[in-house]
């Protein structure tokens, strides 16, 4: 018999379903799941009820849930019945997860954004599972607490967001993915699907901070870890921080941490 892992992935995949399907197991799934919908929508039980499953509904399952997933067709914008889902999907186990799953109460849905570093984790998890040969089992167990640890960050951040706040940490994640290179406020809010006035609005209502502010925060915080630890010159380290322009780089700068970017460098490096 052999023996689980304290954090060990059992299989993990991607499917896209095109024709109906339809898998109950009303006794659990004797292990634990996370299914990520990325595509097209589905249907699957959340206590007694059959819940709608949209691209960006992540779910979570304990091995004594439940578990009920139904794809059948739908009707398109055009009027046309389709049949479209896509997931990915990650059966795990073990007593490190058991303890990481008890230290909070858990909700079976959770709506999150389709960053690249959310789906990048996912995708890596996968392809580790289809290695034939792997003499490093343990990466994809490392990456599975990453995951698990991520979604604890997620929910923390907005454990019952509403539609607004959702919006909102749609828009503070875009700053901090895209913080290097240069954006304008519409092309923020282009990305979320709303107007200006309005991701200006919530993002000030949620944060207590605007748009902007909290950009210059996330470069100026980027700029500071090169400045210390890269072999960047001053004004490299600044633009590859989203800095277009060396001169007001410095002034926000020296405002920011009471001296020079040369003046920091050679206090801090002295330390290391």
């Amino acid at each position: 018999m052999s023996t689980i892992e304290p954090c060990q992935v059992l299989t993990a995949g991607f499917s896209f379903h095109r024709k109906p399907f339809h898998q109950t197991q009303p006794e659990g799934i004797k292990n634990y799941l996370f299914r990520l919908q990325t595509d097209g929508r589905c249907k699957a039980r959340i206590g007694d009820e059959m819940v709608r499953i949209e691209s960006g509904d992540l779910l979570l399952f304990n091995p004594t849930e439940p578990y009920e997933l139904k794809i059948d067709t739908e009707l398109n914008p055009m009027g046309e019945q389709t049949i479209e889902s896509g997931d990915y999907h990650i059966f795990f186990a073990g007593a490190w997860v058991d303890e990481w799953w008890n230290r909070h109460k858990r909700p079976t849905k959770i709506r999150v954004q389709l960053t690249e570093s959310l789906l990048g984790l996912f995708r890596q998890i996968v392809m580790e599972q289809r290695r034939i040969s792997n003499p490093y089992p343990e990466i994809s167990e490392y990456y599975m607490k990453i995951l698990c640890l991520e979604i604890d960050r997620l929910l923390a951040e907005h454990p019952a967001s509403s539609h607004q706040s959702y919006l909102a940490y749609r828009i503070k994640n875009y700053i901090e993915e895209n913080a290097s290179s240069a954006f304008k406020l519409e092309d923020v809010a282009a990305h979320i699907g709303i107007s200006v006035s309005r991701a200006v609005h919530l993002f000030k209502e949620t944060f207590e901070t605007s748009i902007m502010q909290y950009t210059l925060d996330v470069r100026l915080n980027m700029a500071r870890e090169r400045i210390i630890f890269s072999p960047m010159s001053l004004e490299q380290a600044a633009e590859s921080s989203g800095f277009a322009n060396y001169t007001y780089f410095h002034r926000v700068f020296r405002s920011r941490f009471r001296m020079s970017p040369k003046e920091f460098r050679s206090i801090h490096r002295e330390h290391l």
